[in-house]
């Protein structure tokens, strides 16, 4: 079974009936240095100093672990920014609500308090009225290309069953590999 194949196999065990939808994203800068928090399938908020690290070392990992499943899948790779086009459709899909949160919440910084995120909430409600809510324009994503996946299974005695997908480039055919645990 094909490397892609197998993930959305993976993804509808976990969700069935649900389509695929990320809530991880990461750069680093030696795999697998570092993953980071986000949003659904190749979308990511842009921050300035995320954005600026990942324009310097575009390279990202996502993980999805399914703790009641005992088990995980690993992706790595290169990741480019979405067009402003894409990031436009992918916004417009968000609940008015998440439109408006998106504006308010100067996410992952420091808030002194819940009443001021409630504050700049009922500030952007108020500025943008039954109007249209469009993106911001430091709200955006990325796309991940996978140069590697890993699918790791709970196994008993921590003899975790582990089955790697490689390619050099998104040219190449996938390579597979079975890793000891």
């Amino acid at each position: 079974m094909a490397s892609l194949e197998k993930l959305q196999v993976e993804v509808q065990r976990a969700w069935p009936g649900k389509h695929m939808w990320l809530t991880e994203y990461g750069y680093q800068t030696n795999p697998p240095d570092k993953t980071f928090g986000v949003t659904p399938l190749k979308q990511a908020l842009y921050m300035q100093q995320a954005w600026d690290k990942l324009k310097a070392n575009p390279k990202a990992a996502l993980c999805f672990h399914w703790k009641t499943l005992q088990r995980s899948v690993r992706v790595e790779g290169s990741v480019t920014p979405v067009s402003p086009a894409e990031a436009d459709a992918y916004f417009a899909t968000r609940a008015r609500s998440s439109r408006i949160g998106a504006w308010a919440s100067k996410q992952s910084r420091p808030l002194a308090s819940r009443f001021d995120l409630e504050r700049r909430i009922a500030e952007y409600t108020a500025r943008f009225g039954l109007g249209e809510v469009p993106r911001p324009p430091f709200w955006s994503g990325f796309r991940l290309a996978p140069l590697r996946i890993e699918f790791w299974k709970n196994g008993a005695f921590r003899l975790h069953d582990r089955l790697v997908f490689t390619r050099a480039d998104l040219a190449e055919g996938w390579t597979i590999e079975r890793l000891f645990p």
